[in-house]
C-alpha cells in the first residue's frame, strides 16, 4: 500500500530529528520511495513558537492505516515528542496525509489529513513529489488544491 506522511520538527536539533524519523520509518514503516525537498516555514495554529522544517514522504508500506498511525506515534515518542498545546512546538510530526484512497474518518485517525486543504507547507512538498495524486475526498489532483488554496490566500489578503 502507497501512503504519503508529512513530517515536521521545530525543536532542538530539526535536521537531525527529521534524519531519525526518516530512518525508523525505513525499518518499521516500509520503503521510502520518494522524498520531497526540506522546507522551513512559519508556525501553523499556535505561532509563538519557532520555524518548522517540512518535508513529504511517499512510503510502500505493509501496515494498515491503524497500525501505520500507532507506528509514527511510537517514532514521535521515541524521538522525544511532547503533547502539551496543540499545533505547539516538536521535536517531531509525522501525519499520516493519505493512505492509498481510502477515506477513514475516525475519532483520532482522519484519512485525508483532517486540515490538508489549508496547509500549503504540506501540499507544496505533496506536489513536488506526487502533481498527479487525486485527493479521495474532493476528487482533484493534490496540484489543483494547492493552487486553490493560493489563490484563496492570495484574495483573502
Amino acid at each position: 500500500m502507497i501512503s504519503f506522511i508529512a513530517l515536521g520538527s521545530n525543536i532542538g536539533e530539526r535536521k537531525k530529528y527529521i534524519k531519525s524519523a526518516l530512518d525508523l520509518i525505513s525499518k518499521r514503516v516500509g520503503k521510502i520511495l520518494k522524498e520531497s525537498s526540506v522546507i522551513e516555514t512559519e508556525p501553523y495554529g499556535y505561532t509563538e513558537q519557532e520555524n518548522f522544517l517540512n518535508l513529504v514522504i511517499k512510503v510502500e508500506t505493509d501496515l494498515s492505516p491503524r497500525e501505520l498511525l500507532n507506528e509514527l506515534m511510537d517514532i514521535e515518542r521515541e524521538l522525544d515528542r511532547v503533547r502539551k498545546i496543540t499545533w505547539g512546538p516538536r521535536t517531531i510530526d509525522l501525519d499520516i496525509i493519505y493512505y492509498e484512497d481510502k477515506i477513514v474518518d475516525e475519532v483520532d485517525l482522519h484519512i485525508p489529513h483532517i486540515d490538508i486543504y489549508n496547509r500549503n507547507f504540506v501540499l507544496g512538498p505533496l506536489v513536488e513529489i506526487e502533481e498527479e495524486f487525486v485527493d479521495p475526498r474532493k476528487m482533484k489532483s493534490v496540484k489543483s488544491l494547492l493552487n486553490e488554496l493560493k489563490n484563496k490566500k492570495e484574495t483573502s489578503i
